[in-house]
C-alpha cells in the first residue's frame, strides 16, 4: 500500500513558517535539551514525516517535536506503532476528504486529552502574559547592573525562563505568542547564562547558553540570538580563548540585524576590538573601535529597541570595552584615556560597571608608574562589589599582587593592606 502523506504536520508547519530543513533544526536544538546531545535529523527526516514514510518518529525526536509545536504527535498526523491502519478510501478522488476527516478526529481527541482534567476549557495564552514576564526581565536587567553576577540574579533570571516554558503547555496561543514566549525563555536563560559569566561560573554559564540558544531558534527573535552569542564571545574572551571568543562573536555580526540597526553593529564592533585586544591585534584593535565609533553615531536613537540593549549599551559601554582592550595590549595612556570617558558618561544605574571601571583604571594608572593615585582610585572601589562581585575581587587582588611587587616596603602599599583589611572585616 502506498504511504499517506501526513498532510497535518504539513499544514502545521505551513502555517508556522517552518521548512524541512528549520523544522529538524528546531528539534534537533529540543533534542540536545532533552538528553545533552544534539538530534541527528535533517531535511530528509522531515520529508519522510511528510511523506508518510514514518508514521511514528522515535521516542526522543518524538517528544522533542512536541515540545517545538506544543502538540501531541498524534495531533500532528502522526499514528502510534500497533494502532489501527487507515482504510484505503474507494476512490482517489474521495480519499483526500474521507483521510481528512478522519485526522481532523485524531486532533479533536488529542486536544481532549492534553486538556486540563475535567470539563473546563484549556486557559488561553494572551500577550498579557508575555508582558508581564517582560516586565520580571526588566527587574533582572536593573539587579545586573546593580550587583553583578550573584547567584541569586542566576537563579531568579532560571526560574523564570522556567515559567515561559510552562505557559508553553499551560493553554491554547497563537503562534506570535509561542513566539513570544520562546523569546522570554530565551532572554531570561542568557540572563542568566551573563551572570554566571560576570561571576566567573564558566560551566555552569555553558549550560544556560545551550538552553538559550536551543530556545533562541524556536522563537526566530533576531535581537536575542544576537545577545546570546555576543555574551558567548565575551564568554571566551574571559576565559582567555580569544579564537572562539571571535567565532561566537561573529555569529552574532553576521545576523541581518546588524545590517538593519548600526546600534547592534557597534556592539558587535566593540566587543570584537575587546577579543583583538587580549588576542594582542594592535591595528585590528584600533580598526574595531572606529568602526564601533562611526556605527554608533550612525544610529537612530529614535528606533525600537529591546530593554536590555537601552540599558547598556551607550558611549559609556563603547569607552569601557576600549579600556578593557587597550589595558590587554599594555597601551596604558589610551586606557586610561577611556576609563575617564567612560566614568563621566556612566548612567547611575551602572553601579557594576563603575566599579569594573575603577578597578581598571586603577591598574592603568599603576602601569604607569603613579602609584599613589592608582591605590587611591582602587580605594574608591565600593566594599560590597570588592568583596561580592568576582571579576572586582579578582581584578583587585591582582592590583595589590602588582602594587606590592612595584612598592613592596612603600607607605602606598601599606596603605592598601589596611584598606583591604578593612573590607574583610566589613564583609
Amino acid at each position: 500500500m502506498d504511504a499517506i502523506r501526513n498532510t497535518v504536520l504539513e499544514a502545521w508547519m505551513t502555517e508556522h513558517g517552518y521548512s524541512s530543513n528549520s523544522l529538524a533544526d528546531a528539534v534537533n536544538s529540543a533534542v540536545e535539551q532533552l538528553t545533552g546531545h544534539v538530534g541527528g535529523l535533517d531535511g530528509s527526516s522531515v520529508r519522510a514525516w511528510k511523506a508518510g514514510r514514518v508514521t511514528w518518529p522515535k521516542s526522543a525526536a518524538r517528544k522533542a517535536l512536541e515540545d517545538v509545536t506544543g502538540l501531541p504527535a498524534v495531533a500532528l498526523g502522526f499514528v502510534p506503532r500497533g494502532g489501527p491502519s487507515p482504510t484505503p478510501a474507494p476512490s482517489q478522488q474521495e480519499e483526500p476528504d474521507m483521510k481528512r476527516r478522519t485526522l481532523v478526529g485524531g486532533i479533536a481527541a488529542a486536544a481532549a486529552t492534553a486538556a486540563a482534567p475535567g470539563a473546563a476549557s484549556p486557559r488561553r495564552i494572551g500577550m498579557s502574559d508575555v508582558n508581564r514576564l517582560n516586565k520580571r526581565f526588566a527587574e533582572i536587567i536593573a539587579s545586573d547592573h546593580r550587583h553583578g553576577g550573584q547567584p541569586g540574579i542566576e537563579e531568579r533570571a532560571a526560574a523564570l525562563a522556567d515559567e515561559a516554558l510552562n505557559l508553553q503547555n499551560a493553554g491554547s496561543a497563537t503562534q506570535r505568542v509561542r513566539s513570544s514566549l520562546y523569546a522570554s525563555g530565551a532572554a531570561f536563560r542568557s540572563s542568566a547564562m551573563w551572570a554566571a559569566i560576570d561571576g566567573r561560573r564558566y560551566d555552569v554559564a555553558k549550560a544556560h547558553m545551550r538552553e538559550a540558544q536551543a530556545l533562541a531558534e524556536m522563537s526566530g527573535d533576531q535581537a536575542i540570538k544576537f545577545r546570546i552569542w555576543s555574551h558567548a564571545g565575551t564568554m571566551y574572551r574571559h576565559m582567555g580563548r580569544p579564537a572562539d571568543a571571535c567565532a561566537a562573536n561573529d555569529v552574532a555580526r553576521n545576523l541581518h540585524l546588524t545590517r538593519r540597526d548600526p546600534l547592534f553593529a557597534s556592539l558587535g564592533l566593540a566587543r570584537q576590538g575587546a577579543i583583538h585586544g587580549t588576542a594582542q591585534n594592535r591595528a585590528d584593535t584600533r580598526r574595531a573601535f572606529e568602526q564601533a565609533q562611526d556605527a554608533m553615531l550612525r544610529a537612530d536613537p529614535a528606533d525600537h529597541r529591546p530593554v536590555w540593549l537601552l540599558a547598556f549599551y551607550d558611549q559609556a559601554e563603547l569607552d569601557s570595552l576600549a579600556l578593557s582592550a587597550y589595558l590587554a595590549l599594555g597601551d596604558y595612556p589610551t586606557a586610561e584615556y577611556h576609563a575617564h570617558r567612560c566614568l563621566s558618561s556612566l548612567r547611575p544605574h551602572m553601579v557594576r560597571s563603575r566599579a569594573i571601571t575603577t578597578t581598571r583604571l586603577a591598574h592603568a594608572l599603576l602601569a604607569q608608574g603613579a602609584a599613589e593615585a592608582a591605590t587611591a582610585t582602587a580605594m574608591k572601589v565600593p566594599t560590597d562589589a570588592a568583596t561580592r562581585h568576582a571579576r572586582v575581587s579578582r581584578m583587585l587582588q591582582e592590583f595589590g599582587a602588582a602594587l606590592r611587587a612595584t612598592a613592596p616596603r612603600s607607605t602606598t602599599a601599606q596603605t592598601w593592606t589596611e584598606h583591604t583589611t578593612s573590607w574583610r572585616t566589613a564583609a
